[in-house]
C-alpha cells in the first residue's frame, strides 16, 4: 500500500470499487481480444486462399499474353489503346469491437475492348480479361491483408492493456484492499480491548463503593 493511502473505511471502500473496475475492464478487455483473434483468423485464412487464386490468376494472365506477343508480336502499341482503369469506387470501413476495417468497393470495368480487331486476336482478347479478373482478385486481397494488420495491431495494444491490468494494477490493488483491511481489523481489536480494560475498571470501581460505605457508617453512628 502507498504510503500516501491511510487505513481508513473511505479509502477502503474506494479500493475496492477501483479493484473491481479493474477487474471487469480486465474480463472486457479479454473478450475484445478473443473476438479479434477469431476474425483476424478468419481473414488469414481467406488472405491464405486468395493468394492461392491469384497467384494462379497471375500465371494465367502472363501465359495469355505471352501466347498473345507470340501470334501478334510485341502489344505494347495495343496497350496504349487500352485507357487507365482505376476500378475501385470507393473505400468505407466496418467497425470490429472498434477496430475500423476496411472494405473496397471494387467495380469492374465494362468488358468492352477499347483496341481494334483487325490488328487483334483471341489471345489478347484472353489475356485482357485474365488481367482484370487478377486486378479484381488483387483489390480483394488488398481489403483483406490490409484488415488482418489492423486487427494484428489492435490485438497487440488490447494485450498489453490487459496484461498491465493483470500483473500491475489488479494486484497492487488486491494489496491496497489487504493492507488496508488487516488494518482496519487490527483498530478495532485495539478498540475492542480498550474497551474492555475500561469495562473492568468501572465494574471494580462499583464493587469498592459500596464496601466504602458500609466503612463510613459505622464511624458516622459513633
Amino acid at each position: 500500500m502507498s504510503e500516501q493511502i491511510f487505513a481508513t473505511k473511505g479509502n477502503l471502500m474506494a479500493a475496492k470499487k477501483s479493484l473491481a473496475l479493474s477487474s471487469m475492464g480486465f474480463d472486457l478487455l479479454d473478450r475484445k481480444r478473443n473476438v479479434l483473434i477469431r476474425e483476424m483468423m478468419g481473414l488469414l485464412d481467406k488472405s491464405k486462399l486468395l493468394r492461392s487464386e491469384i497467384g494462379s490468376a497471375y500465371h494465367q494472365a502472363y501465359q495469355k499474353l505471352e501466347l498473345a506477343n507470340r501470334t501478334l508480336g510485341t502489344v505494347g502499341d495495343l496497350v496504349q489503346a487500352v485507357p487507365v482503369d482505376n476500378g475501385i469506387s470507393r473505400i468505407h470501413f466496418r467497425s470490429v469491437m472498434g477496430v475500423d476495417i476496411p472494405i473496397v468497393e471494387y467495380e469492374e470495368p465494362p468488358r468492352r475492348l477499347s483496341y481494334g480487331v483487325s490488328q487483334s486476336n483471341s489471345q489478347l482478347d484472353d489475356a485482357y480479361r485474365c488481367f482484370c479478373e487478377a486486378k479484381r482478385m488483387t483489390a480483394m486481397l488488398a481489403e483483406v491483408e490490409n484488415s488482418a494488420f489492423r486487427l494484428a495491431q489492435a490485438i497487440v495494444k488490447t494485450q498489453r492493456r490487459a496484461n498491465a491490468l493483470k500483473n500491475v494494477s489488479i494486484p497492487m490493488l488486491e494489496t491496497t484492499v489487504k493492507v488496508i483491511t488487516e488494518a482496519l481489523e487490527e483498530k478495532e481489536r485495539e478498540e475492542f480491548s480498550r474497551l474492555k480494560v475500561i469495562k473492568s475498571r468501572k465494574e471494580r470501581e462499583a464493587k469498592r463503593k459500596p464496601e466504602g460505605n458500609l466503612e463510613k457508617n459505622p464511624r458516622q453512628a459513633g
